[in-house]
């Protein structure tokens, strides 16, 4: 008889490239996933955050209402918070068993033998990065292709909860990128914790990689979901704006602050002219129709509103499409939780809004822009009240009307007021 078991997933889209991962594992000895609120599960996989205390708090919670709902179902649970707050997770009722980050591959294997199912097991503890890949949507794939950080900002806790950077050797990736073109899969969304610095356990390089993927058949699109400033070289900027064809003009940027005084604070490895310079690069080479998604944190412990001024001014400047915004959270450990000057929850509530508000005026604008333009447009399943979303090769969400036949395809798609998506979180 098979074994229900009910995924959930908090965070990145690394943790939802190595839950899809979970869900094969597990697929393979003869469980099948359920909907997490339906009560017809007989065990939680509980995949973690710990970015921020919130983060943690919403993974207690979860788990508490989790077992609330089916009380008998064991509770597997595994992500940073796992690797981090350990212990307080352990504690709660009906968790069985909590994965730290070098025990990943393990999590299939012992929820197999929980229940007395057979898995394969006898490379569980070969490989220092657990391998993953997403597969549950029909058009796009996360690939995990990097894990860990060795960079240590000082707000952040997540290179002690993923470890090192390190990543997979190339030849795998590959293999990975044919395997996800072979399931119909059009565009790979390339994942990672500090993606541009791959190759620090294999002697390779991003831009190799890249180079690679390219020649995957299948596969029509990739994005590179987030990459360091620094780490996004002119060598690999000439290449997307030049000889390749499937790398988009679509850059997730880590800004996090306006102001160079914060950002020596913060640990950072540029200045804000450094991050001007390779912003107007990159819309000299492809043009200024090119998509920026950038991270900023709000009310970093000694941010004055003069520091805040110089972000908001140089958000202005650099006009990127969207930005992701985080009040800073002080995390224990962290050399920043030690710094005097920490900013008020009022404060930065203030400051995120008043911010949201640019974000929304920088992210119409750049829409704005697009109408009268033809794009190319990759069309997802999901049917909602008639209508069917996809994206522009720039990231520009829009809508038409539903056509099963185009599931998966790539058209040709005149961008207009009615259809473009002008609403939303783009990221």
């Amino acid at each position: 008889m098979p074994v229900n078991v009910a995924f959930l997933t908090l965070g990145c889209k690394l943790n939802y490239a190595e839950t899809s991962t979970y869900e094969r594992q597990l697929g393979s000895c003869g469980f099948v996933a359920v909907p997490w609120n339906e009560g017809g599960a007989d065990a939680f996989l509980v995949n973690t955050c710990s970015v921020t205390e919130h983060s943690d708090k919403k993974c207690r919670n979860i788990i508490r209402k989790l077992h609330r709902l089916s009380p008998d179902a064991p509770i597997f649970v595994t992500g940073c918070s796992a690797q981090l707050r350990r212990a307080p997770l352990e504690g709660l009722e009906g968790v069985v068993r909590v994965f730290g980050a070098e025990e990943k591959a393990r999590v299939a294997p012992e929820i197999a033998a929980h229940f007395g199912l057979p898995y394969d097991d006898s490379d569980a503890s070969a490989a220092t990065m657990f391998p993953a890949f997403s597969c549950s949507e029909r058009t796009r794939s996360f690939l995990k292709v990097q894990d860990g950080c060795d960079y240590k900002c000082h707000y952040c806790t997540v290179p002690y909860a993923r470890g090192e950077s390190r990543n997979a050797p190339i030849s795998q990736l590959v293999l990975q990128a044919r395997e996800i073109a072979s399931r119909g899969i059009r565009e790979i969304v390339l994942t990672g914790v500090n993606t541009g610095d791959f190759g620090k356990s294999t002697g390779e390089t991003f831009f190799q990689l890249i180079q690679e993927l390219e020649k995957v058949e299948g596969i029509k699109r990739y994005r590179i979901s987030s990459i360091e400033p620094n780490l996004l070289t002119y060598e690999i900027v000439d290449w997307i704006a030049g000889s390749s064809h499937k790398f988009l003009p679509h850059f997730h940027i880590p800004l996090q602050s306006g102001c160079d005084r914060i950002l020596q604070a913060m640990g950072r490895r540029y200045l804000t002219e450094d991050f001007r310079r390779k912003i107007a690069y990159i819309r000299e080479k492809m043009g200024e129709d090119v998509f920026f998604g950038i991270d900023v944190i709000v009310g970093f412990p000694g941010e004055s509103e003069e520091d805040f001024e110089a972000t908001f001014r140089f958000l202005e400047e650099i006009r990127p499409a969207f930005i992701h915004l985080f009040p800073y959270s002080r995390r224990p450990g962290t050399p920043a939780a030690e710094l005097p000057g920490q900013v008020q929850e009022s404060v930065k509530t203030e400051r995120v809004k008043r911010l949201e508000a640019l974000c929304r005026s920088l992210n119409q604008t750049f829409k704005r822009k697009q109408e009268g333009k033809t794009a190319r447009v990759l069309l997802e399943s999901t049917d909602k009240k008639g209508q069917m979303y996809g994206y522009t090769e720039n990231y520009i969400k829009v809508h038409l009307p539903y056509e099963a036949e185009k599931v998966g395809q790539i058209v040709p798609v005149l961008l207009s007021r009615e259809n473009i998506c002008m609403e939303g979180e783009e990221e």
